[in-house]
């Protein structure tokens, strides 16, 4: 399998993408080829203070970098010679099977859409990642990729995230959730309650409702959601996160008893950091796009994005996409069975 990387568009620029890639080809021998695509001369002088296997990486030129204050859609009609663009035609043009980015989303995601178009059968792609729960981890879509969902692209996320929890996350029966505002099956508005109905007729694990204060207590494997209220989740948790430990660095330090509380502490901090470290997840994944379509974050360190090349790489070997098509065409057969033709006249 070989992987396309966008080296430049993260925020602390190729160094940590060169780094996590010798250090990918080193652990994953599955993976065949790594494309680090940017500025040549950039990506030459990093690798040169590095040992890798050479035959088995590539620095595909670009001249163009996408930046995070660059809009979507625009950066992909004006930056046509982008790291960012030049690793997405890589997939659309056979090269690579899948592509990572750490750059911008809004422009990942479109350049994605644009360029690659979805799987047969999918209407509308969805942005999932991995969030750690109270015992185990889940998978929650759609992060952003589709803010005005419609019931039948939630039930579609609940079959591509019941595919991946099987496949990557190795869950044998997933359980699917449904984000919403009661756990009654009459709770919701109009997209949730027509979601639900979907789902349950599926062939899917449906649970039902997941309410927010259930979201992490392992009540389900996925829980599936539109754009617009994934993303406002997703970011409500990473300020959440943010302000406890500043709390916890102010009021540990406060006294030297509470310093020497924190200190002999220190082992159940270093768990729970562990626990909550984005690098352990890798990064997220557009789903129902035709390739394998990795989104890293914009600081992922060189840990995190070689955690995000074995997720590429296991969703290749692991065909995840080709198993999408199918489940997707079952479901949508089910919800609108063939009709018989009708009787000729003797």
């Amino acid at each position: 399998m070989k992987i396309a990387v966008d080296a430049m568009g993260g925020d602390h620029g190729p160094q940590p993408v060169v780094e996590a890639a010798a250090t990918a080809l080193a652990l994953y021998p599955q993976i065949e080829h790594i494309f680090l695509v940017g500025i040549e001369k950039e990506l030459n002088a990093q690798l040169a203070r590095r040992s890798f296997d050479r035959s088995r990486l590539s620095v595909v030129h670009a001249s163009e970098v996408v930046t995070m204050e660059d809009k979507a859609v625009e950066a992909i009609r004006r930056k046509r010679d982008s790291s960012l663009s030049r690793a997405v035609d890589m997939v659309k043009d056979g090269q690579a099977s899948a592509v990572l980015s750490p750059g911008n989303t809004g422009a990942f995601m479109a350049a994605a859409l644009i360029k690659l178009r979805t799987l047969p059968g999918v209407e509308r792609p969805g942005l999932a990642t991995v969030m750690p729960s109270q015992h185990g981890r889940f998978l929650i879509l759609d992060l952003g990729a589709n803010a005005d969902a419609r019931p039948q692209h939630l039930c579609d996320y609940g079959v591509m995230g019941e595919i991946y929890a099987r496949q990557i996350l190795g869950v044998p029966n997933p359980r699917i959730g449904l984000f919403s505002i009661g756990s009654e099956e009459m709770k919701g508005n109009e997209l949730t309650l027509e979601a639900h109905r979907l789902l349950k007729n599926s062939p899917v694990n449906f649970v039902g409702n997941i309410e927010g204060h259930d979201l992490f207590d392992d009540k389900a494997d996925v829980i599936v959601t539109d754009g617009f209220t994934g993303n406002a989740v997703l970011k409500s948790c990473e300020a959440t996160s943010r302000l406890i430990y500043a709390w916890m660095k102010d009021d540990l330090s406060a006294t030297p008893m509470r310093r020497l509380g924190a200190w002999l502490a220190a082992g159940a901090f270093r768990d729970l950091k562990k626990k909550a470290n984005p690098d352990e997840y890798g990064g997220a994944i557009l789903l129902g796009v035709n390739g394998i379509c990795i989104k890293a974050h914009g600081k992922a360190s060189a840990n995190a994005i070689c955690s995000a090349l074995r997720i590429a790489a296991d969703a290749i070997t692991r065909q995840v996409n080709t198993l999408i098509i199918e489940e997707i065409r079952l479901t949508h057969e089910k919800e609108h069975p063939a009709q018989p033709a009708p009787a000729t006249a003797a």
